[in-house]
């Protein structure tokens, strides 16, 4: 899809070195179950099919899980004008609206492809954000869309939900399956190690696209809006917000973390950082000060 969004030749060469990596890994995850579980039609059953869910239904699934529902225009024509605004501007059809009565504020962008593409925002982040930090926002979700990042963050997950899957089978067979020998029983821990090892490789990978690809996000956006203090404002805004909600609420949104604007969790330490979809508020805060810079306050 050609936009106004500028291209990102490095979230571009990322997302291809990531997806090809992570296509090793598959190939030869899946090799390494048929033969430890000697049944290749189904091994390959089980993989195509919930791969095949994973892509046709992350959108209605990731609206399931946050409580969004699709708008109408005469419902939130605020929120419509925004998103046809910046759509008009970056040359790109618009997505589908939906709103999530939540308060933790927060935005996502999910579907497979620019033409069944989702934006979701919650009631919190309208109710807490200026209409120039709300355009930020969503200007940073459509770059997801534009870039075709959306798309490739729901197939590279694919493959640690599947191996987290054959983890938990395979734990909950051995602790309340029946008496078994102790050749079955070796087989079990086989393929519950290969498949923790196979579900961390992909974890790390992911973790680090995902962190590159907000930050070129936050790029885009703020190129396109020509506002990159109305997203560092926003950033600012939510950030702060979320730390004050409750751990147990933010525990039930982390599932979808990679897809947030920003993560439903608190600042930790550095090694946290490592594992973070996102990347630090300050590192975030940092980027958009230099694309100010660079802008020298034209739009400002």
């Amino acid at each position: 899809m050609r936009t106004r969004f500028e291209p990102d030749r490095q979230l571009t060469a990322r997302m291809v070195v990531t997806m090809f990596l992570l296509g090793l890994l598959y190939v030869a995850f899946v090799a390494a179950l048929i033969v430890l579980l000697e049944s290749l039609v189904l091994v390959v059953v089980i993989a195509a099919g919930l791969l095949a869910v994973q892509y046709w239904y992350s959108d209605k699934v990731a609206l399931f899980a946050m409580r969004g529902r699709f708008v109408s225009r005469d419902e939130q024509p605020e929120l419509y004008g925004i998103v046809d605004r910046l759509c008009a501007t970056a040359d790109m059809p618009a997505p589908r609206i939906a709103v999530s009565n939540m308060d933790m504020p927060n935005a996502f962008a999910t579907g497979r492809n620019a033409d069944h593409a989702v934006v979701c925002v919650t009631t919190g982040l309208m109710r807490r954000l200026e209409t120039e930090e709300l355009e930020g926002v969503l200007a940073h979700e459509l770059s997801h869309v534009a870039h075709r990042d959306v798309a490739v963050i729901t197939i590279a997950s694919f493959l640690g939900v599947l191996a987290g899957l054959v983890v938990r089978f395979a734990l909950y067979s051995h602790l309340f399956g029946r008496q078994r020998d102790h050749g079955t029983a070796a087989m079990i821990v086989i393929v519950m190690t290969v498949s923790a090892a196979v579900y961390a490789i992909s974890f790390l990978l992911i973790r680090a696209l995902s962190r590159y690809r907000e930050l070129a996000a936050d790029r885009a956006a703020a190129m396109l809006t020509g506002k990159p203090s109305a997203l560092a404002s926003a950033l600012t805004k939510i950030s702060g917000d979320i730390a004050r909600i409750p751990t147990k609420d933010l525990r039930n949104a982390q599932a979808f973390n990679a897809f947030f604007f920003t993560p439903a969790m608190r600042s930790g330490s550095a090694f946290s950082g490592m594992l973070s979809t996102h990347p630090s508020l300050e590192r975030r805060l940092e980027a958009l000060g230099e694309i100010s810079a660079q802008l020298g306050g034209k739009s400002e």
